[in-house]
């Protein structure tokens, strides 16, 4: 039976340098290359979280067919996104049969929702990910000024990533908006008066368009 969006208002207890995985996962290409280098705790119902890294830090996982499948998997991204108590993290798979329908993930997960956006190549790449993002756990981030810099950088990157989805708009102006826009919610209240002088009248008109068709 599948937990319901109030299940997720207590934390799941994860032990210092473990996670909980859902049970589904049991045997997986992803557990298995995490076997051996951080200690795994299955357990049922903990939809629609499928991986927590601590208490308060979850992974939410959409595969290849998932993202084929249609938009079904938004649910379980909203949820987490209007749990108080969790932080969540987006991993997609992002293949060659998926990759047509990666912008619109990146789109509904970053601009959207607001949460971080992590691709991968296979459950492999994933497996190591998750490893460095557990070891990061580990440690404390405000004692650690790499940490605290290497989080920023990962969330930078998904960011810089968004905003060239965004037509006519490269790596160049993406970060030349980024400058003058740092956060997805400023650059979509952007006017095309404030967008001109970055970018110009035509990509302005573009970006502004963007958004406000974002919002229907």
């Amino acid at each position: 039976m599948e937990r319901s969006s109030l299940d997720l208002t207590g934390p799941v207890h994860v032990p210092l340098g473990h996670v909980v995985a859902n049970e589904k996962w049991r045997g997986s290409q992803l557990t298995q290359g995490m076997q051996g280098k951080i200690k795994l705790i299955f357990e049922d119902g903990l939809t629609p979280v499928d991986f927590y890294l601590s208490s308060r830090s979850c992974i939410l996982y959409i595969t290849e067919a998932d993202l084929v499948a249609g938009n079904s998997y938004r649910k379980r991204l909203v949820v987490v996104r209007n749990s108080s108590n969790l932080k969540g993290i987006v991993i997609v798979e992002k293949t060659q049969m998926s990759e047509q329908y990666f912008p619109a993930i990146q789109k509904f997960t970053v601009l959207d929702l607001g949460m971080v956006l992590l691709p991968v190549a296979s459950q492999m790449e994933a497996s190591c990910l998750m490893i460095q993002l557990v070891q990061e756990q580990t440690k404390e981030p405000s004692k650690n000024p790499f940490l605290r810099k290497k989080r920023a950088q990962i969330s930078e990157q998904s960011l810089l990533q968004t905003v060239q989805q965004i037509p006519g708009i490269g790596k160049i102006k993406a970060c030349l908006l980024l400058q003058k826009f740092p956060s997805i919610q400023q650059l979509s209240n952007a006017s095309i008066q404030e967008l001109e002088p970055v970018v110009g009248q035509a990509v302005a008109q573009q970006i502004h368009a963007f958004f406000t068709q974002s919002r229907r």
